[in-house]
This record gives structure tokens, C-alpha cells and sequence, in this order.
């Protein structure tokens, strides 16, 4: 893959877990997306999903494996399903490239414990979690996408944990509020640990707003860089996010909120605003469907 791929516009996907819950997926547990990939009465739905992602103007989709990581399993009884509901994700987003060749797809590296929390686990524990999520997703995707991580000692180990399989990576770094990761670290301090594999920077699954609010910091990287915008009203609701999943079983914007203001047409207004502050990644988050970024797609 040409490292230079994000130097100019592309156009990512939007948000597959809330997609699958408006196209009528009923929530399991707290499986969330991984239940498409789990029920085979599931699976033409999440293709489909993914295809018209790609005919809205998508270039890149992610593999739905936000939540095939090994806890989250763990947490609904379904560890032993870990190789194939990686595999299976996989061969579906790989199905998307019958018709659409030129799409390219990323392998959804989810944070290995807990979302928008820091890990705090040991960096060996981190990076064989991660090595062993990328190796199943390693024959079916393009490069991988460190999905909406929450410190630098995680992108430090998955940045070791891919290294065997020679694709470069997409970092996505996420920020609740203000201008701190969640392990209260700045993002300027990624940049110590990038090396020649690095597509990009982006702010995953953040407002509008608090994009805004961490852009300078983030074009001081020197890199290409972007965005996947959610329509949360937060990310980090009262007694934490993972608190509030369990009790909700699944449904994250029943806690979370949904905006109604980010329409298609708004999110064109605040996406051209942001390409024209330099951003070259573009794309949707939680709560983005394919009219999101079909309007988002116009700025090619």
C-alpha cells in the first residue's frame, strides 16, 4: 500500500455499530456489532451495510471488530467464537471488494479492555492482545486501524504488536473533552513513537466541536490527518461508559444521547470547514450513516 494514500482527500466510512442498530439489528448482550458478525441472518445486512457506505463515496471500510476483542467476548460467554468472528469479518468486508476493487479496507483494531478508558494493563498483556487480533485480520485488510484508543502506551503497543506483518496503520486517538487523552496525556506526545509505517493521525469518534478545540495540536504533527465524527451528545457520560453499557445492554446512545443537529447537510458544512484547516481523513463515527457520508464525500 502506497504510505502517501492519506496525503490527499479520502473518504472513510461511518459508523457501523449504530447503522446495524437503526437497519433493525437487535442489541445481544453487550456484543453490540459483533452480533451481526455472530448471527449468520445478520451477515447480509452488515454487507449490505458496508456496501452502501461504499456507494455514498466511502473509499476505505473498517472490518466490524470493535467489539470481537477478547474481553468483550469474554463478557457475554462467546470467547471460544474469537478466531471466527475475526475470520468472519474479515471474509465479509473482503466480499465488499467483488464489486468495489478499489476500496480498501482497514483492520479495526479496537482498544483490548475497556472504551474510552485507558488500558492500564501490563504492555505485554496489551500488545499480544492486539498481535493476536491482528494476525486473524492480517489476510483479509489493507493496513490497520488503531480504533479510537485512549493512551500512548497502547498505540506504542500496537505499533509493535503489527510490526510482522509489514502493512502500515492508521492511528485514531480519542479525547472525551478538553485536550487530553483519557490517560491524560496530549496527543503532541504520540509522535515520539511513529515510525515509517504511520498513514495518519485522526481524532476518532469525537464531537464536531472538540475536534475543533484539539486541531492546532493535532496539524503540528506534520502528518496526514483527520477525523471520524460521532453524533454523541458525549463520550463520557456519568459513572463511566462501560458502567452504563452493561445496564443499557448495548444500546450506547440510550446514555450517550444522539444530536439532532448534525444532519447530512450540517456535517458537510463542519467537514468542509475541516478540509479546509488541512484535514485529508474524512469520515463518520457512531451515529453517521451512509447520508453522512455522501454529503461529506462532496468535498473530493
Amino acid at each position: 500500500m502506497n504510505l502517501d494514500f492519506f496525503k490527499k482527500i479520502r473518504i472513510l466510512d461511518g459508523g457501523m455499530g449504530q447503522e446495524l442498530l437503526t437497519r433493525g439489528m437487535k442489541p445481544n448482550g453487550t456484543l453490540w456489532s459483533a452480533n451481526a458478525v455472530l448471527n449468520p441472518d445478520y451477515h447480509k445486512l452488515l454487507l449490505d451495510t458496508h456496501l452502501d457506505f461504499v456507494k455514498a463515496g466511502a473509499e476505505v471500510i473498517v472490518t466490524t471488530t470493535f467489539t470481537t476483542r477478547r474481553k468483550r467476548l469474554r463478557d457475554n460467554n462467546l470467547e471460544d467464537k474469537f478466531e471466527y468472528l475475526n475470520e468472519k469479518a474479515g471474509e465479509i468486508a473482503l466480499n465488499v471488494k467483488k464489486n468495489f476493487p478499489d476500496v480498501m479496507i482497514a483492520g479495526g483494531l479496537p482498544p483490548q479492555n475497556l472504551t474510552y478508558e485507558e488500558d492500564t494493563r501490563s504492555e505485554e498483556e496489551i500488545t499480544k492482545d492486539f498481535k493476536e487480533q491482528a494476525g486473524i485480520l492480517n489476510p483479509y485488510v489493507d493496513f490497520f486501524y488503531f480504533d479510537v484508543w485512549s493512551s500512548i502506551k497502547e498505540f506504542k503497543c500496537g505499533i509493535n504488536a503489527i510490526k510482522e506483518f509489514k502493512k502500515p496503520y492508521l492511528a485514531g486517538i480519542h479525547i472525551s473533552d478538553g485536550t487530553q487523552l483519557p490517560s491524560g496525556e496530549k496527543i503532541s506526545e504520540i509522535k515520539s513513537i511513529l515510525d515509517d509505517n504511520l498513514l495518519g493521525v485522526m481524532l476518532s469518534c469525537i464531537s464536531p466541536e472538540n475536534y475543533e478545540t484539539n486541531l492546532d495540536e493535532l496539524k503540528k504533527l506534520n502528518v496526514p490527518f483527520g477525523f471520524k465524527l460521532n453524533g454523541f451528545v458525549t463520550t463520557k457520560p456519568k459513572n463511566g461508559y462501560t458502567a452504563n453499557f452493561l445496564k443499557t445492554k448495548g444500546n450506547p446512545n440510550e446514555f450517550l444521547g444522539k444530536r439532532k443537529d448534525l444532519t447530512p447537510s450540517k456535517i458537510f458544512e463542519i467537514a468542509k470547514k475541516f478540509k479546509e484547516a488541512g484535514a485529508t481523513i474524512i469520515g463518520g463515527c457512531c451515529e453517521t450513516g451512509p447520508a453522512h457520508i455522501k454529503a461529506m464525500a462532496k468535498l473530493k
